[in-house]
């Protein structure tokens, strides 16, 4: 049964984790600039029409595939997100979300739509409500270890946290500086007193 988004099912989800794979290969080897529809599709081995069917549009299909990458990392995340009222739980978490961080390819993709969406209103919107959710997650965790902590305040932690993370990436795949072990320590204790308090 499908859910009614094209390629719901079979060939079809076949087809669109295809799609998918395309873009994003343009994005970590060719960059933004080369994120066009049309590139997509020629890459991916399809008329444009076809491409068009799965995503009408460039935002479309920049939030499946930040919808995909949010789903892969829910899915490395989970077991650490169920123990996350353990004491090492929350320690353990910003080393998963930093390991992460370790695949070249992904921060690539990630650095790209960062700089696509500087240029494109409807990416912009794409990567707020992706980061909305990922905010909504880290609240979450900060509401486990503080539960009688202000909405307010949980939800400005949650935020810096994910500024905190994000902004590492780039630091720590050598973009834009080094990565040391100490700095590495430093940035997951910053993080755990987030979380922890």
């Amino acid at each position: 049964m499908s859910d009614g988004t094209p390629g719901g099912t079979g060939k079809g989800a076949q087809r669109r984790a295809e799609l998918l794979d395309a873009a994003e290969h343009i994005l970590s080897e060719s960059g933004h600039g080369e994120l066009t529809m049309r590139a997509v599709a020629t890459a991916a081995g399809v008329r444009l029409g076809h491409l068009q069917y799965y995503f009408p549009g460039r935002a479309d299909l920049v939030a499946a595939v930040l919808e995909r990458t949010l789903q892969r990392s829910r899915e490395r995340l989970t077991p650490v997100f169920a123990s996350v009222a353990q004491p090492d739980s929350a320690e353990e978490l910003v080393r998963t979300l930093l390991a992460e961080q370790d695949d070249p390819q992904l921060v690539r993709v990630y650095t790209e739509l960062w700089a696509l969406a500087g240029h494109d209103d409807a990416v912009a919107a794409v990567l707020r409500k992706f980061y909305g959710t990922y905010r909504s997650h880290v609240a979450d965790v900060v509401r486990a270890g503080n539960p009688d902590l202000p909405e307010a305040v949980r939800d400005a932690r949650a935020a810096v946290f994910t500024i905190l993370i994000e902004g590492a990436a780039l630091f720590r795949s050598g973009i834009a500086g080094e990565r040391t072990a100490a700095t590495d320590d430093a940035l997951v204790a910053t993080a755990v007193a987030l979380l922890r308090g």
